[in-house]
């Protein structure tokens, strides 16, 4: 009895069994480690289906590199609502706070003539520091 309270303290004395071996805890850990994607996906998936919400990655953004206008306005034909579009439209970038993207979302909602404008938000990864840091200092906290 002394033997297994020192080596298997968080055990019972009554249940008189080892931890197991390396070669098990190993297994269980890869394994939790090779199923994480898969099982947050499913659980993204289940959450999105169930309120309705997105899941980040699902789309992506694509900058095209077009020689003139022509060829952009030839490619930037869209369907809406069953008919082809072909409208111009320029593109607005603006620099600020993830944390302002919703309130952001909604004052362009609010004056936006379409009935769905499109806003996407994408996280800046990298940049220039000093650039970066302009935005820190320049955009207010929540």
């Amino acid at each position: 009895m002394e033997w297994l309270s020192q080596h298997c303290p968080l055990l019972p004395a009554a249940q008189g069994c080892p931890r197991p071996g390396r070669g098990t805890l190993l297994l269980v850990v890869t394994l939790s480690l090779l199923m994480y994607p898969v099982l947050r996906s499913l659980a993204l998936q289940l959450h999105s289906a169930v309120t309705g919400s997105y899941v980040s990655g699902t789309h992506s953004i694509a900058f095209i590199n077009c020689l003139n206008e022509q060829i952009a306005k030839d490619i930037a034909r869209y369907f809406w609502k069953g008919e082809l579009e072909e409208s111009t439209e320029i593109l607005l970038l603006v620099k600020t706070r993830t944390s302002k993207i919703g309130e952001l979302s909604n004052y362009v909602r609010s004056i936006h003539p379409f009935e769905i404008p499109e806003i996407i938000s994408l996280p800046i990864d990298q940049g220039n520091p000093l650039y970066l840091k302009g935005i820190e200092e320049s955009v207010p906290r929540d």
